[in-house]
C-alpha cells in the first residue's frame, strides 16, 4: 500500500477503504508517512469530503492511536457533553450536577481555553485547591459514588488528532466539516462515554457562522457516533451573543453558583435545563417530558448545587466558595463600559467580546500560556436590551489597570446600537439526531 496511490484515489473523489484509512493514521503517528503527503490528503478531503463509513473509520483510527479510556466499571450508562466552544459558556458545570442529581452518570474530560473561547478546566482551576487531574481508578470511583467527575484531558488521548490538528492549522485545512467532526469525536470516542450530547454553537462567536453549516457539522458528528455504536444527539445553540452575563474564569464560576441557586441568567438556565434533560434521555433514565420536570426539580430543590459541592470536595477543592463567593478572586481594577446614546443593543460580535476578555488576561493567546483567573467582564446589557446614554452596559475586571482601556474599546466596538429593538431568538435553535 502506498500513500501516493491513496492521495490519487481521494483526489479522484473515490472512497477510501477502512484499511487505507487505518494505514494513513498509523503511518503518520509512527512517523512513517511525511507531513507533506498527509497535507496533500487533507486538502483532497477538504475538496471532496468523506462518506459516513470513511468518517467513522477515520475517527475511530484517530481515537485508537492512543489510550482508550475504559469506563465499563461505572454502573449505568455514562454520558458526556461536548461544546464546540463559545463565549461565556459555563454550561458543563451546571448541566453535570443537574444530570448527576437526577441519577445520571457524567464522566467528562474537558479542555482548556485558547483564543476567544474559554475552557472548562481553566474555570474550575479558579476554585482554590481544586484538582483537575485524577487517575482512572479515582475517576471511575468518583462517578460511581456521586455521579459526576470533570477532569482535564489526558496527554495520551487521541495523539493522531493532536498531530493532524497542528498540520491542519498551517496548511489551510482547518475549515472542513469532516476534519472538524473527526477531530472532536476522536477525543469523545477515546474518552469512553456510551452516550454523548453535542452542543454545536452557531453565530458570530462560533466556528460555524450559519445554521446550515452547524447542521452539517452536527450531522457528521452524530453519524460518527452512530457508526461507532454510541448514542448521540446534537443541540444547536445560539452564539450570536455571549451566554449568561459573565465572561472570565472566576466570574463564570460565580455565575454557575448563582444559577444552581436558582437565580442565574434566564438564557443560561433555560439552555442548561434543556440539555440536561436530553442527557437523561440519552442515559435511558426517562423520556423527555419527565426528564424536564426532574431536572427542574433538581434545580429548585438545591440537589444539583449539592452535587457540585460533592464534586468540588471529592476533587480537593474548597467547597466553601458555594457559600462565600469572595473566596473566588476578582480583579481589583474595574472599568465601566457605557452606552454612547439612547438606543437598543441590536447585535453583539461575540468573538470580539471574547477577545476583549482575553485582553484583560482572562484567556490565553498561546497554548499553555498564563491566565488571570480573576479577570473578565460582567455584562449588564445584551442583545435586545434598551440602554440610555452614559448607562453602564458592562463592567471590566483586571489585575493590571493598564489593560482596561484597550479592552473597553474592543468591547464597545463589538456592540451594534440601533433605534429599534431587534428580534431576539431562543438560545436553542435546532436538534439533530
Amino acid at each position: 500500500m502506498r500513500m501516493y496511490d491513496i492521495i490519487l484515489k481521494k483526489r479522484s473523489n473515490l472512497p477510501l477503504t477502512d484499511e487505507e484509512i487505518r494505514f494513513v493514521i498509523s503511518g503518520y503517528v509512527n512517523g512513517e508517512i511525511p507531513d507533506y503527503q498527509v497535507s496533500a490528503l487533507l486538502m483532497t478531503i477538504v475538496f471532496n469530503g468523506m462518506n459516513a463509513r470513511e468518517l467513522g473509520t477515520l475517527t475511530l483510527a484517530m481515537a485508537q492511536s492512543g489510550h482508550m479510556v475504559d469506563l465499563s466499571d461505572i454502573d449505568g450508562i455514562t454520558v458526556d457533553k461536548h461544546s464546540t466552544g463559545g463565549v461565556g459558556d459555563k454550561t458543563t458545570l451546571i448541566i453535570g450536577p443537574l444530570v448527576a442529581a437526577c441519577g445520571g452518570k457524567v464522566a467528562k474530560m474537558s479542555g482548556r481555553g485558547l483564543g476567544h473561547t474559554g475552557g472548562t478546566i481553566d474555570k474550575m482551576e479558579s476554585i482554590p485547591n481544586l484538582k483537575v487531574s485524577l487517575d482512572q481508578e479515582a475517576f471511575i470511583n468518583q462517578v460511581n459514588t456521586i455521579g459526576l467527575a470533570v477532569i482535564g484531558q489526558s496527554e495520551g488521548l487521541a495523539p493522531a488528532d493532536k498531530k493532524l490538528y497542528a498540520l491542519r492549522d498551517v496548511t489551510g485545512t482547518v475549515d472542513s466539516i469532516p476534519l472538524i467532526a473527526s477531530s472532536v469525536m476522536s477525543k469523545k470516542l477515546a474518552s469512553g462515554a456510551q452516550a454523548i450530547l453535542l452542543d454545536v454553537k452557531v453565530g458570530s462567536g462560533a466556528f460555524m457562522k450559519t445554521l446550515d453549516d452547524a447542521r452539517a457539522l452536527a450531522k457528521a458528528m452524530v453519524d460518527i457516533g452512530t457508526e461507532n455504536g454510541r448514542s448521540v444527539k446534537a443541540v444547536l445553540t445560539d452564539m450570536d451573543r455571549p451566554l449568561g452575563h459573565a465572561i472570565g474564569n472566576a466570574l463564570e464560576i460565580r455565575e454557575v453558583i448563582d444559577t444552581l441557586k436558582g437565580h442565574g441568567p434566564e438564557d443560561l438556565t433555560h439552555e442548561c435545563v434543556i440539555m440536561a434533560a436530553h442527557m437523561l434521555v440519552l442515559s435511558q433514565i426517562c423520556d423527555y417530558e419527565i426528564a424536564l420536570s426532574r431536572v427542574q426539580e433538581a434545580l429548585n430543590s438545591g440537589a444539583a448545587l449539592e452535587r457540585l459541592r460533592m464534586m468540588i470536595d471529592a476533587q480537593g477543592g474548597n467547597s466553601r466558595v458555594l457559600d462565600d463567593e469572595s473566596l473566588l478572586a476578582i480583579g481589583k481594577f474595574t472599568y465601566d463600559v457605557t452606552a454612547p446614546q439612547d438606543s437598543y443593543i441590536t447585535h453583539m460580535n461575540t468573538e470580539q467580546c471574547g477577545i476583549a476578555s482575553v485582553m484583560l488576561g482572562a484567556g490565553r493567546t498561546v497554548k499553555d500560556g498564563p491566565i488571570d483567573y480573576s479577570a473578565g467582564i460582567v455584562m449588564h446589557k445584551k442583545t435586545g436590551d434598551a440602554v440610555m446614554a452614559g448607562e453602564s452596559i458592562a463592567t471590566m475586571y483586571a489585575s493590571d489597570e493598564s489593560l482596561l482601556a484597550n479592552a473597553c474599546k474592543t468591547y464597545l466596538e463589538a456592540i451594534t446600537f440601533g433605534k429599534t429593538a431587534p428580534v431576539v431568538v431562543d438560545t436553542i435553535l435546532d436538534m439533530v439526531e
